[in-house]
């Protein structure tokens, strides 16, 4: 397999401390199949006589499938996006092969509005019936890694995924929120591709699962734990102001309400400040 050219933990909270905990691993999907996923991913973990770990993410708009091995049992199944952080508890030793879809691109598998699975974990039956069941008994049935991507890759090749104009212009749409901080509302995004604010309201719930608000507001949360992680921007009327917040107390109530801690306790408790 090859790693991914682009290795960002962002979104992983507190990613430093964690990563001395587990080892992350992305690799890139064959050609064919890049329109639809971002890459594979892979995390390791060996805590036994250690005390557990709880690893936070603060997902983007990202369905993920996974397959998970720990303690001697195994698990796999759909995540769909979740509606506010996710914590994942670590403890004794494991293994997980993950599948991450660019956004909008599960909804070639699913071929149902992909709101419907937000917040949700459904087992690989549910979402794909007995082949779902199959592929999961195979996928625990491989000795290593390589032998199961391509093995997904080949039930993935399976379900005839189609790429179209939408796929392709929500793609871009959430691009170009990652890479521009001047895209805080909605209206910038209809401004910038010239679609009606509803069209892409609907799009967003039937492609990705997550509106186009939170999107932006999620892309801005990030980069604020980003950089506070960083120690480069304590200061946070202008921290609230670069990332487009109406002002500091805004940025702060959004920042408490989604990690369920203020910027200050955040950085305290990570050893910033």
């Amino acid at each position: 397999m090859k790693p991914s050219a682009r290795q960002s933990d962002k979104g992983i909270l507190k990613a430093e401390a964690g990563l001395q905990k587990f080892s992350l691993m992305r690799y890139e999907p064959a050609e064919d199949l890049a329109p639809f996923i971002e890459h594979y991913w892979t995390v390791r973990w060996d805590l036994r006589g250690q005390a557990p770990h709880r690893q936070t993410i603060l997902s983007y708009p990202n369905v993920n499938i996974s397959f998970e091995r720990e303690n001697g049992g195994t698990f796999a199944g759909v995540y769909g996006i979740p509606e506010e952080t996710y914590t994942r508890h670590l403890e004794g030793e494991g293994a997980v092969l993950g599948i991450k879809f660019r956004a909008g691109g599960f909804y070639p598998f699913w071929k149902r509005p992909v709101s419907g699975l937000s917040g949700q974990i459904l087992s690989l039956p549910a979402v794909f019936g007995e082949g779902g069941a199959q592929w999961e008994r195979q996928m625990f049935a491989m000795g290593g890694e390589e032998q199961m991507v391509r093995l997904t890759e080949q039930f993935l090749r399976e379900r005839a995924p189609e790429m179209d104009g939408n796929l392709e212009l929500i793609g871009q749409i959430v691009r170009d929120v990652a890479d521009h901080r001047d895209m805080t509302k909605v209206e910038d995004i209809v401004t910038r591709f010239g679609v009606n604010k509803r069209t892409l309201q609907r799009l967003f719930s039937r492609y990705v699962g997550v509106s186009p608000k939170w999107i932006i507001q999620r892309r801005r949360l990030q980069e604020a734990a980003e950089l506070m992680e960083k120690g480069s921007s304590l200061n946070w009327p202008k921290l609230a102001q670069d990332l487009g917040f109406y002002d500091q107390a805004h940025f702060i109530k959004t920042f408490k309400a989604m990690i369920g801690k203020s910027p200050e306790e955040y950085v305290r408790e990570a050893g910033i400040l």
